[in-house]
């Protein structure tokens, strides 16, 4: 656990006191200190995932609800000025009306025809009184249609903003979930003491450390390949956000989440790609990890919930979770999905020079979240 996490933990120590009652006896002694730490650090990561997909679901609705307030306003808009078009219609409707009413209209012209002497006086009648009819039903057709269109764009607005409403309500379910989850893990960190604390990220680093053994004992991994101009571009963006914080549901330039990062990397390269990981995982293009590329992304766990960008050497460049900051670790330190690549058209570069890495760059968690199933609740909202 970082400096800053166990900071921000003794801070909130007092106010997360009352939810202590409601978290598992984590401090509790137990026979087997290593079990204890184990059941703990598996409960404070599988809250750590939640959280994650508490964050991914609140990016997702964000980005639907930005292109329905989009589109809501559209259908105001153009309301407004069917509306317009309709008084207007109605108003000339009106005008005709009253004409009629007092003699006006084309009726009476029609019996001024009839009625006149001279033939080519009774041509040029004819003419405008064809006019006039044409001029009255048009005024009608578009009086109908008019009415028709506002009536239908009225409804269409109804819904937008009735779609609005429900992204919001959902955007904001999925902010009170991981706000939830950050304070049980708050809770359960203020529970422990500083030697558990210790041996829970002894225990974290050992779990990393065997996990990349494994990887590159397995031959999954080959020689690196040279990037593309825009993977290369990418790459260095993320890497000069090293240091910043892991905050959820932002995306620079102070700080990130995960996909928050890997998104803005892209888009500094003049790529975009999707906001969420898990629409990176499921729009991208998928690569085996024998061909990976500096520049391509690495996501994480079977919902895809975690997302990280590829630095060559078998380590990626990442936001970890909540209380870490963006940094370089290995490429196994979390349980692996697959990988994508935003630039299958690119071309390699013919030469590379990896970007220089700053002083602490692998300093801190490696780990996002828990390989470990999380309950049924979770796990159906992390799917969504």
């Amino acid at each position: 656990m970082s400096g800053s996490v166990l900071r921000s933990v003794c801070a909130a120590a007092l106010a997360a006191a009352t939810a202590l009652a409601a978290v598992p006896a984590a401090a509790e002694p137990a026979a087997d200190p290593t079990a204890n730490l184990t059941r703990v650090l598996t409960q404070l990561q599988t809250l750590y995932r939640q959280a994650e997909a508490a964050g991914e679901r609140y990016n997702a609705t964000e980005e639907e609800l930005t292109g329905q307030r989009a589109e809501t306003a559209r259908l105001g808009r153009e309301l407004a000025k069917a509306r317009n078009a309709l008084s207007a219609s109605r108003g000339e409707a009106g005008r005709l009306a009253r004409l009629q009413y007092q003699g006006q209209s084309e009726l009476s012209s029609y019996l001024q025809l009839l009625l006149a002497r001279n033939p080519r006086e009774a041509l040029d009648q004819d003419h405008l009184i064809e006019r006039a009819a044409l001029g009255r039903l048009a005024t009608t057709a578009r009086l109908e249609t008019g009415a028709r269109r506002a009536a239908g764009l009225e409804a269409a607005s109804r819904k937008a903003l009735g779609q609005e409403q429900t992204l919001a309500a959902r955007q904001k379910k999925a902010s009170e979930a991981a706000t939830a989850r950050l304070k049980a893990v708050e809770a359960m960190l203020a529970s422990l003491s500083p030697e558990q604390i210790a041996g829970l990220a002894a225990l974290e680093q050992s779990g990393t450390d065997k996990a990349q053994e494994e990887l590159i004992a397995s031959g999954a991994l080959a020689d690196d390949r040279p990037p593309t101009e825009e993977g290369e571009e990418a790459l260095r963006y993320a890497v000069e956000q090293i240091g910043k914080p892991y905050l959820w549901g932002t995306e620079g330039p102070e700080s990130y989440d995960c996909s928050g990062l890997t998104s803005q990397a892209w888009a500094a390269a003049g790529r975009e790609i999707p906001r969420t990981s898990q629409e990176q995982w499921e729009q991208l293009p998928k690569v085996p990890l024998r061909s990976l590329r500096p520049g391509d992304l690495v996501v994480y766990f079977p919902e895809a919930t975690h997302v990280a960008i590829y630095l060559g050497g078998g380590m990626v460049v990442h936001a970890p979770r909540p209380g870490a900051t963006v940094k370089v670790s290995p490429l196994a330190a979390n349980p692996l999905l697959g990988a994508v690549r935003p630039d299958p058209d690119g071309s390699p570069l013919s030469s590379y020079t990896p970007p220089r890495l700053p002083d602490g760059a692998t300093a801190g968690p490696d780990t996002g979240y828990s390989g470990a199933e999380p309950p049924d609740e979770a796990a159906e909202t992390s799917a969504r």
